[in-house]
């Protein structure tokens, strides 16, 4: 089925469906605020003369999206205050973590950079850290509400709502600030954010999990000397230690050694883009691009571009496979980045931007989708929120940690060096993947039915 095909089904899906339906509002309310804490606020910044060094160093402030497997568990385990009584553990705490994203984002529009820049970070906070435990809590509702075998066409639309939001964030909030002015801007973005309470109240509750094999005398855990534990060794454990504890043990004891380069390949691979995401903006800025040409160029073209992306991903992943397309997905992101190099070399020329942000847009949308697809075939249904949260963090705290020193580099190296030395990154996730890919295929024998159960959870789509 060609990617054309593939999308019509994929709406014909979402009519027939009411998770399908929700799970696209939720992809939006997702994809929101990530720009708005990241590139969006970065133009804006650069605009007011905070200079690019302060821009990288503010970009920690949005380290929530990369440590949210320390609160996963918890989210996963306890249900919230009141609100889990009255909506259920999942749906309460995307009610609570949307309406910190709201607060967030209206302090962002009340705030002013240019005279209180610390204010503008405070906010910032709020906002990364309310934006990231709702990413946990609706990737524990779509893999709770729908069957393992529909995850493909969730992960799918959740994909397509995602990339609405950060339409919306990044085109839309560009325009709103050229034609009436940044608090307008975010605070529109807080209205819109609606769209998420309006899934949270209406969205069907998971249906009652099967009772979880815990480690108590199932399990063997590997922070208990190797021996499996005993009800009453497991008793001495805090309830919320349990929620770390169980989710860990599960996945080491499922992938063994092979863990260790799969996670520094998930720490690898979208590495080049965060640490050229964070000043592509001020690289148009200092071009001399207006906030209109950058939103219809890098945000509304680059849409169309990108929204092609995960539909030719996924299309690949069915028809050569998960590791292929990952493989193929970590080296044309990363060599994509030469694009910018050239764009930053050549100038403010339109052709050069539209070049740019076409080949970044469409590298990194597939990029995206084999890793999550990937990511998602990791995890077992039993604590799929926790460990999805860990995996996910994985990807981005390496990125996060560095794109801070970003604006720094661009200091002392300029633009061209930059974004070249970025795409150097490819060389050791493609020698990652081809470890993990022959590891694979010698394990492949032993656990027939486990991996055509993943084989096909990850080759339908993915997300962020």
């Amino acid at each position: 089925m060609i990617p054309g095909q593939k999308f019509l089904t994929l709406l014909r899906d979402i009519a027939a469906d009411k998770r399908l339906a929700f799970m696209l509002l939720l992809g939006f309310s997702s994809g929101l605020p990530f720009l708005l804490v990241f590139s969006t606020q970065s133009a804006r910044l650069r605009e007011v003369g905070i200079t690019r060094t302060d821009i990288g160093l503010m970009f920690y402030a949005t380290l929530f999206y990369s440590i949210k497997f320390l609160w996963a568990p918890l989210l996963e385990r306890f249900d919230p205050p009141v609100l889990g009584r009255m909506m259920g553990r999942w749906r309460g705490w995307l009610l609570i973590t949307q309406m910190g994203v709201i607060l967030g984002l209206f302090g962002l529009a009340g705030s002013n950079p240019a005279s209180s820049l610390g204010m503008t970070i405070f906010w910032t906070t709020v906002t990364a850290f309310f934006a990231a435990s709702q990413d946990v809590v609706i990737d524990g509702w779509r893999i709770n509400v729908i069957p393992r075998d529909r995850q493909g066409i969730m992960l799918a639309v959740s994909q397509l709502g995602y990339r609405v939001g950060i339409l919306c964030a990044g085109a839309g909030a560009l325009y709103l600030a050229e034609y009436f002015d940044w608090q307008a801007a975010y605070g529109a973005m807080a209205a819109l954010m609606l769209v998420g309470i309006l899934a949270a109240l209406l969205a069907p509750d998971p249906p009652p999990a099967a009772e979880k094999e815990t480690l108590e005398g199932k399990l063997v855990s590997v922070f208990d000397d190797g021996k499996p534990a005993s009800p009453q060794r497991a008793s001495n454990w805090p309830d919320w230690l349990i929620a770390y504890k169980e989710a860990l043990s599960d996945l080491f004891l499922r992938r063994g050694w092979i863990l260790l380069p799969i996670m520094l390949l998930i720490a690898l691979y979208r590495l080049p883009d965060f640490l050229a995401g964070v000043m592509s903006n001020p690289l148009y800025i200092d071009l001399g691009f207006s906030k209109a040409e950058i939103a219809n160029i890098s945000k509304i073209y680059g849409f169309a571009i990108g929204l092609t992306a995960p539909f030719v991903g996924g299309f690949c992943i069915w028809r050569f496979g998960l590791m292929p397309s990952l493989l193929f997905g970590g080296i044309a992101a990363a060599t994509s980045h030469l694009s910018m190099a050239l764009l930053a070399a050549k100038g403010a020329d339109s052709t050069y931007l539209a070049l740019a942000v076409s080949v970044e847009s469409f590298a990194g949308g597939f990029a995206g989708t084999a890793l999550m697809a990937y990511m998602s075939s990791l995890t077992s249904p039993a604590f799929a929120a926790s460990q999805y949260a860990l995996l996910s963090s994985l990807y981005a705290l390496p990125g996060k940690l560095l794109a801070g020193m970003s604006g720094k580099m661009v200091d002392l190296f300029g633009y061209p060096v930059f974004f070249s030395a970025t795409s150097t990154i490819g060389l050791p996730v493609a020698i990652l993947c081809l470890i993990v890919w022959r590891s694979a295929d010698k394990e492949a024998p032993a656990r027939p039915e486990e991996e055509r159960e993943e084989a096909s959870l990850a080759g339908e789509g993915g997300r962020r």
